[in-house]
Formats: C-alpha cells, structure tokens, sequence
C-alpha cells in the first residue's frame, strides 16, 4: 500500500483503497489504511488491515486509541481482516459532548459494524471499553462472533473496587468520573500525565512504551475536549452495575477467551460470570495492563489460537 513520508508522520495514500479511506491523521504502519466513518451521529475513525479471513475488532482503552494496537495487527492481519477504533472522543474520532455514556459507545461500535458490513467479528476489547463490548454482545449478539476480553472488567462484577482508593484502586478512576475535574486537572499536562504515570506505573516493562508512543498518544488527548471520552466511560461504569447485573441473568451465548496480565485472574473471573462459557483462559507472566504494546508476539498467539478454534 502506498505512503508518502513527512518528517516523523507516514502518510496512507488512497490509492487502491477502501471506502472512507482517508490520509493518515497522525503517525501510523505500512500494514494499515485509514478511514472515516460517519455513523450513529458522529464520525469514527477506524484503521484497517489484512485481506482474507475471519474479521477481528480491536477497541482500546484508556489512556489510549487505535495505536495501542500498532504492534498487534500486523501480526492477526496475516491471517484475519482487523479492524482498530478510536472510540468516540478518543483518538481522531469526533469528540464526545457530555452526557457520552457507554451505552452511545456501544452503539457506536454497532453502527460501525454495520457500516463496514463484516459482522458477526470476533470483538477484542480490553480495560475500560469492557462495558460497551458488553452492552454490544448482549444488545446485538449478531454482531459478535466471539468475545475476547484484555485487562478488562465489568461494573457489577468487581471493577468498581479499582476506584476505592482505601482498598489499593486507582485515584484517577474518581478524577474521571468527576464532572469537570479531569479537564480542569489533565489540561496542558497531557505529556506529563501519560509518560510520568499512567504507562510507567501500569507496564510490565516500562521500556515497552516508547517516548514515540507517548508523543501519539498525547497528540490526541490533548485536543480540546479530548478527555471527555474516558470520561464518559468512566462515569457510565460507577452507575451500570446493576444494570450488568440484570443483564447478566440471561448469560451470553457467545465463546469467550479472558486475557490477563497486570490484573491476574481478575479479567477471567468477570468474563465467567457474563457468558455461558467454558472461558478459555490466558495469563501472561511479566506483562503490566497494556498488553498490546507490552507483549504484542504472545498476545497475537493467544488470539489466533482461540480463533483458529472459532473459525
């Protein structure tokens, strides 16, 4: 596929492109095009790779977007289509108004589906999208082909116990889900926030996450408004736990495979009470939360056989 190099940036061409396509926003990989989805009432920005094979999507969490999974897709895309999504107010998606929720995510990811005409996928969410992935299986379960969980929970299962601070959680989970703070707080220090705590303090490997990675990173949460989607999420997950609950009762028909690394078991646990199961199970010794970036080879591996197993 064709690029053009700038400085730093790799540029997609659109030659023998993809609908949608559109030049690449930021830094980016030979392996991928670049596209604009109009749906749902905002535009998704989305990569693509591979030609052949079962469709995989990859929906990030925080802090980060598509290119979390920069080191992955080369990898699936050998033998899968793989589709990567900044959700809506990350990333280059449009920005998030307040009042976004998990739910409008969710839909989202639906309507992308839709629009890219590829479901059912094999749907790898990780950390903090966990609760769309699962309002998406259990409200378009002919979306999802398969349910492949990273560093993830679910609100009503345990994840609120990483915002007790008492307890070992998270301060940041409560700076998020309060109104206002995170932008009065993580505005201008955008850099600071992403390379000084959150990747070091969450990585197996703090060599893992590279100073370009962070400098992507906060390329984009440093746009106006470019909190509000981590916001959203997080505030929809201190409020959904009896809804996932509820939900819950009529468990999901859907094969499952629960990946951990920084969390333990913690991901597996969660998955085993929201789907029929068996839930094939992977822990991957010496990885920190940030498993695509940390551990790309052995969490490709994972992937594609639980898909050889689906397919």
């Amino acid at each position: 596929m064709p690029t053009v190099s700038i400085g730093n940036l790799v540029v997609t061409t659109k030659e023998n492109a993809m609908p949608n396509t559109i030049d690449a926003p930021g830094v980016t990989i030979r392996e991928v095009q670049h596209h604009a989805a109009d749906v749902n009432g905002t535009t998704l920005h989305y990569v693509s790779a591979g030609t052949s094979g079962s469709p995989v999507l990859l929906v990030h969490g925080f802090p980060e977007t598509w290119w979390a999974f920069h080191r992955l897709i080369p990898l699936l895309a050998a033998e899968h289509r793989v589709f990567a999504v900044d959700l809506r107010g990350f990333g280059d998606s449009a920005t998030a108004a307040d009042g976004f929720t998990s739910a409008d995510a969710a839909e989202d990811l639906h309507a992308l589906i839709v629009e890219l005409g590829v479901g059912p996928v094999h749907l790898a969410a990780q950390d903090i999208s966990g609760g769309a992935a699962y309002r998406l299986a259990s409200e378009h379960p002919e979306d999802v082909r398969s349910l492949i969980a990273t560093e993830m929970g679910l609100a009503g299962f345990g994840l609120e116990g990483f915002g007790d601070v008492t307890h070992g959680g998270s301060w940041h989970i409560g700076v998020l889900a309060a109104p206002g703070i995170a932008g009065l707080l993580f505005t201008g220090r955008e850099r600071e926030l992403l390379g000084g705590w959150a990747f070091p303090s969450m990585s197996g490997d703090p060599d893992s996450v590279t100073a370009a990675d962070i400098d992507e990173f906060t390329r984009t949460y440093s746009r106006a408004n470019g909190w509000k989607g981590a916001v959203g999420l997080y505030q929809s997950m201190l409020s959904e736990g009896a809804d996932f609950q509820a939900r819950a009762e009529q468990k999901l028909a859907t094969p499952a495979l629960a990946i951990g690394g920084f969390g333990g078991s913690f991901t597996a646990a969660t998955v085993a009470q929201v789907v029929e199961g068996p839930v094939d199970s992977v822990l991957l010794e010496g990885v920190g939360h940030y498993v695509a970036l940390e551990a790309p080879d052995r969490l490709a591996e994972a992937i594609k056989t639980f898909l050889a197993k689906q397919d």
